[in-house]
């Protein structure tokens, strides 16, 4: 029965993922390249369905974390840094060469750090990053808001999604 669940929760939030992404590929680039910025949908979808793998509360869009993300997205249009804000909120960056780069994918990215947590031990394994995953599912944090930016000179792209309440404190679990 246990193995079940988890085979089925875990083909529901592959298929979600995958319609995410098909989603966004067609309609990513509705006008020129450098004024897509991205959705909330397309940015909430993916961090749902890995919530919603683990039965935890959805997370709602949130405008003032969304024109923070946007603020800080625009700092790094011009170098394309993968640089922290080290603002009052969780963070998660994200940087892709090219210009194609859809929200879906990058939280997919971030969502793929799930084989490197060990829950028992709360720690990721083997030296690997796993900080991206455990903020997205951090089972206190209710609010997201993302950007995403086009940075100059071809330097690639640039998101960014910030969490409220924060999370990824020493010592406690993610859920």
């Amino acid at each position: 029965m246990h193995t079940s669940y988890i085979f089925i929760t875990t083909s529901i939030f592959l298929i979600l993922i995958s319609l995410a992404t098909q989603s966004n590929a067609s309609t990513s680039i509705a006008h020129h390249k450098n004024a897509y910025f991205g959705t909330a949908t397309e940015f909430l979808a993916p961090h749902n369905a890995a919530r919603a793998a683990l039965r935890m509360p959805p997370l709602i869009w949130d405008a003032r974390l969304a024109n923070y993300a946007q603020w800080y997205a625009n700092q790094r249009r011009y170098d394309c840094e993968l640089r922290h804000s080290n603002g009052p909120y969780g963070e998660n960056i994200f940087w892709g060469s090219g210009d194609g780069w859809t929200p879906a994918q990058a939280v997919f990215d971030w969502i793929t750090e799930r084989k490197w947590y060990d829950y028992w031990s709360n720690s990721c394994y083997g030296g690997e990053e796993c900080g991206h995953y455990t903020q997205i599912v951090w089972s206190r944090t209710r609010r997201i808001g993302c950007a995403r930016v086009t940075c100059d000179d071809g330097r690639g792209v640039f998101m960014t999604c910030n969490y409220d309440p924060p999370g990824n404190f020493n010592g406690e679990r993610p859920y």
